[in-house]
């Protein structure tokens, strides 16, 4: 086993007994040579120089990691939260819209911001461009399906073009002093798997760590996460790993680190309306034991400091648009969520929404 580029259990052990300590869990390999080694799975990790607080990351998604969700996740335990994804065309177009996308004033560190593009030089000059922004990290989307992304040969289309990666790559570190780092799929469809070289490719290119969703770019979010493929990926390289897809339960996230042996885990779709995963996870490796689950009025309280977050973030009225899809995650599975959310999408005012709030989450 691997961590932060140290090997720190052999590939040929046999399978772990985990147990608790004042440490938080710990997991005791024994190897075919009758030699024995412990791994935390709660662990600091470093991307490059700048250290992260834990190796729990929330993933960059479109429309969602804004500067208050990024910020909440971080209050809650996240080690790292990546932004959503900026094209290289528009911001250096520099829209009101993309600029807001690429903004971390105020954010808490580390500060991560997610470019996309097919373009070697417009992908180095939006790196820079944000590195002048206050970017601590550069990350490249090399990872996302959507039709939209790829019919401009961007995001998971660039799989195909093992070359046009390496220039991308190899450009974009060049452009920059702080880490780059990459996200990608294990590749363009089933019987294209080419995870193991891309992630070869990218360690060669300077790239400082490595995200993969355990979906190929066909499969988009159908079916489930395979994480063999991420384990070879893990294999292969002294960078560290971070493994995402279908992580949603603390015992989920043990259960990926022990099979995969990467560095991090990606919390994504998750932590909609459910931004304490982290700490659930964080509290479950440290102690092997699980948080009760956050009271009603626990909930609204997070909620209420979210949506205060979004309406002075996007201003009034686009914030309480914005808040809508957030406000449905988090009453998901609540009593009369559903009458709830009808009445509540009508609603155009933080002052109406806020009362509504208040009623219901009581």
């Amino acid at each position: 086993m691997k961590m932060n580029g140290q090997e720190l259990v052999p590939s040929n052990v046999y399978k772990p007994i985990s147990f608790l300590t004042g440490y938080g869990i710990l997991s005791l390999y024994k190897s075919r040579y009758n030699h024995y080694f412990i791994s935390s799975f709660l662990t600091n990790m470093h991307i490059g120089k700048i250290k992260l607080e834990n190796n729990l990351v929330l993933a960059p998604m479109a429309g969602i990691t804004d500067r208050p969700f990024r910020q909440l996740c971080k209050q809650l335990g996240a080690g790292m939260a990546v932004s959503e994804m900026v094209s290289s065309n528009s911001l250096l177009r520099g829209s009101a819209k993309t600029l807001r996308r690429a903004n971390h004033e105020g954010e808490s560190l580390p500060r991560s911001i997610q470019i996309a593009g097919a373009d070697p030089t417009l992908m180095a000059e939006a790196a820079r461009f944000n590195e002048a922004e206050g970017a601590e990290i550069i990350d490249i989307n090399m990872g996302c399906p959507a039709k939209k992304v790829c019919n401009t040969l961007a995001g998971s289309a660039l799989l195909k073009d093992e070359p046009l990666v390496t220039r991308i790559l190899e450009a974009t570190v060049k452009a920059v002093s702080i880490p780059v780092t990459l996200k990608i799929r294990t590749g363009w469809d089933p019987n294209h798997k080419n995870g193991v070289t891309i992630a070869k490719i990218a360690e060669e290119s300077g790239i400082q760590a490595l995200a993969v969703h355990g979906r190929t770019r066909s499969c988009f979010f159908k079916g489930e996460a395979e994480y063999e493929t991420i384990a070879a990926i893990k294999d292969n390289l002294r960078i560290p790993v971070i493994a995402n897809g279908d992580i949603e339960t603390p015992q989920k996230a043990k259960e990926v680190l022990m099979q995969t042996k990467v560095d991090a885990i990606m919390i994504g779709r998750a932590a909609l309306g459910r931004p304490w995963i982290f700490r659930e996870i964080s509290h479950y490796l440290n102690t092997g034991t699980f948080l009760p689950e956050p009271t009603l009025v626990e909930i609204k309280n997070i909620l209420l400091g979210h949506l205060e977050n979004l309406y002075q973030f996007y201003g009034e009225y686009t914030g309480a648009m914005v808040a809508r899809k957030h406000v449905s995650w988090y009453s998901k599975g609540q009593n009369q969520s559903a009458r709830f959310r009808d009445h509540f999408n009508r609603l155009e005012t933080p002052d109406e929404q806020k009362r509504a709030i208040e009623e219901f989450f009581t």
